[in-house]
């Protein structure tokens, strides 16, 4: 593994190469039987608790793998390894056991040691509607385990673990990072003890006898992707991003996109529907999506779910009169399911009350009035398949909104746990529909952003980023999404001037520049808009497309920031002649001394003209206006290095302000 990677110098396998550098007689597997009293890499057993504790030796080695045996535990352990586009690294563990006799597996799990200065630690919690809050402590003995056990990673779930050196930020420090490439139950932790260096975990958590390995059986765990940086987050962030953007399936283009959910919620009138696509295609909309409420018994959340026919009573001429008119104005139609769930109050459950997982025979808890359909029976999977098939052969359907509303519980299968297998099951499930429909894109959406993960984004073109449209909460939520998701994944929409989930008012620039980096929509009831707020979005959408192209090849950078109350990022174009930036003040500051923006990720030998994008006004409060043609970007051509070292100063402006800017190389420099 350390040949691998040090043989290869170029310039962005350094980071990676020199966090390997110190892995040689660190073993990526930790065992009992080596000494360790730390938590075991591999748990397990046979029936009657022998083979508990393995010592495995190598047997052959190549360069992108490892394999070792246990004769007397009669298991073999294959390592694998891949370098990835951008820098990244992922790890699995292949066991196979290799007795007669049945290997009971409680748990397999990836680790990798850290170096000895990396003894910070971030990683997220959250809620529905507040999702990826950072959480930062200090790397101490014991163990530090996260884990997700809801059949998803979660709306509070861990996302990445991160160890650093001490301070480290956005472009400071060294970092390495560690995420579980799972749509299902994972593990994340670190732990370290008073003997041996801290060791970063990860893998699949496993229910008790979901995994029992017969002879000759083989079980892989989930890749586990690991990057390390010397450029702080930022550094790990594009990495990963880079990664993303080489998958089959990442979009070569994201339209702007207006969901109609906090327009109409279940309340479906053809006529309203065609008024607001209209209204969509005239302030430059690409795609309209009909949310939840268009199928079979579905006027509130506590019924229909599993129905998956189109409601004659709302459509009596069926979903061809609107589509028809969104794809006359030259818009995509899009579509809500959400495949894996099921009311009790269902033509679907009255029939089939067995096609729910639970444990034994016990229902689960209702939570949001529904249950979860067993996809790992093969009934109810081809049931699923074929409903969602048949809308999607009936009407020309050109993207999917896939929501999964609530966690698993209780999660079993005829008696015995399913998680794992569900997990499986799901993927089969939307990999076949993907092959049956290619041009159909695919959005992934769990209570917004419950299930925004490294296996599920290999399988669609966006993701709902989180519930809560508010624009100063959006702030927060996507500068840490962007800690692992790519910004042209993450589903960032203009909402109403007054929020549905906080009631907080926002100007409508606040609100459209905050969903400018992302894959911009809209989440309003354009009929209520006015004309002049309709012809302000026109030009928020207009700029956006006019800058997408940069937006979502570029590199993110996060801007630190003396100002509590003042945020700064970006996007770097891949050639670094143009970038892209917002100063953000999020509340009052405590001073009028303005803040400092150092601006990071331009080329150093190149000089930058700025030009103010928006929105241009004159809300500031102390100092001379920033936007000023004689002010410090108006009347300067600085360099990359001078940006970067001395940065731009911003007076104190009012809360809830951006002003978003550009900066272009000039000719004859670089």
């Amino acid at each position: 593994m350390t040949r691998l990677l040090l043989d290869r110098a170029d310039g962005e396998r350094l980071p990676i190469a020199r966090w390997a550098a110190h892995l040689p007689g660190a073993p990526l597997l930790l065992e009992h039987s080596r000494g360790s009293y730390l938590r075991p890499g591999l748990r397990g057993h046979r029936g009657d608790g022998r083979d508990w504790s393995p010592a495995f030796r190598p047997v052959d080695e190549h360069e992108d793998e490892h394999e070792a045996m246990d004769d007397a535990a009669g298991l073999r352990l294959r390592t694998e390894l891949e370098e990835l586009p951008g820098g990244a690294l992922r790890i699995r563990h292949v066991l196979t056991n290799t007795a007669a006799e049945p290997y009971v597996l409680d748990g397999l799990e990836v680790s990798v040691p850290l170096p000895d200065d990396h003894v910070e630690l971030l990683d997220f919690t959250g809620r529905h509607e507040g999702e990826r809050s950072p959480q930062r402590h200090p790397l101490a003995d014991g163990l530090w385990l996260r884990e997700s056990r809801g059949g998803r990673p979660g709306l509070e779930a861990a996302t990445l673990l991160i160890a650093g050196t001490p301070g480290f930020g956005f472009g400071s420090g060294r970092v390495v990072a560690l995420a579980v490439e799972t749509s299902g139950n994972s593990v994340l932790g670190v732990q370290r003890d008073a003997d041996g260096p801290a060791v970063l975990l990860g893998g699949e958590l496993l229910w008790p006898g979901e995994v029992v390995l017969a002879a000759g059986e083989t079980y892989a765990t989930p890749w586990v992707v690991v990057v390390a940086s010397d450029e702080g987050l930022d550094g790990a962030a594009a990495a990963l991003h880079a990664w993303q953007r080489s998958w089959p399936a990442h979009p070569d283009r994201q339209p702007v996109t207006l969901n109609v959910w906090e327009a109409v919620y279940f309340d479906h009138d053809g006529g309203r529907l065609r008024e607001l696509a209209d209204r969509a295609a005239r302030v430059g909309v690409e795609r309209f999506v009909l949310d939840d409420g268009w199928f079979r018994g579905r006027r509130d959340d506590t019924a229909g779910l599993g129905d998956w026919y189109v409601d004659p009573a709302v459509w009596p001429d069926g979903l061809t009169p609107l589509i028809e008119h969104v794809h006359g104005l030259g818009l995509e139609f899009g579509l809500w399911f959400e495949p894996e769930m099921v009311n009790p109050d269902s033509d679907l459950y009255r029939a089939h009350p067995d096609w729910v997982l639970r444990a034994g025979d016990r229902v689960p808890l209702l939570q949001r009035n529904q249950l979860v359909v067993d996809l790992t029976r093969d009934d109810a999977w081809r049931y699923v398949f074929d409903r969602v098939d048949a809308i999607l052969t009936e009407y020309p359907i050109d993207y999917v909104k896939w929501d999964h509303n609530r966690p698993l519980l209780e999660a079993g299968s005829q008696g015995r746990p399913a998680a794992r297998a569900q997990a499986a099951a799901f993927e089969r499930l939307l990999d076949a529909l993907r092959a049956g429909h290619p041009a159909v894109a695919w959005e992934s959406c769990a209570s917004g952003g419950g299930r925004i993960d490294l296996a599920v984004l290999q399988r669609v073109q966006r993701v709902w980023t989180s519930d809560l449209t508010d624009a100063l909460a959006r702030q927060r939520i996507q500068r840490w999404t962007t800690q692992l998701v790519a910004p042209e994944y993450l589903g960032a929409h203009v909402s109403a001037p007054t929020s549905h989930q906080t009631g907080r008012t926002f100007s409508l620039d606040f609100r459209a520049a905050t969903a400018f980096f992302g894959a911009f929509g809209i989440e309003w009831d354009l009929t209520a808009a006015n004309d002049d707020e309709l012809a302000a979005l026109a030009g928020w959408v207009a700029l956006h497309k006019q800058w997408r192209g940069l937006l979502h090849a570029g590199r993110v950078v996060r801007c630190e920031s003396s100002d509590l109350a003042v945020w700064g990022h970006g996007v770097v174009g891949p050639d670094r002649r143009q970038a892209v930036y917002a100063h953000v003040q999020l509340d009052e500051s405590v001073s009028n001394r303005g803040t400092v923006l150092r601006l990071r990720g331009l080329d150093p030998e190149l000089r930058y003209r700025a030009s103010w994008l928006g929105p241009v006004d004159d809300a500031h409060v102390s100092g001379a206006s920033p936007v000023d043609p004689d002010g410090p970007l108006g009347r300067a051509v600085l360099s990359g290095a001078d940006l970067e070292r001395d940065g731009v100063w911003f007076p104190r402006r009012r809360s809830e302000q951006v002003l978003l800017f550009s900066l272009e190389a000039q000719a004859g420099t670089g």
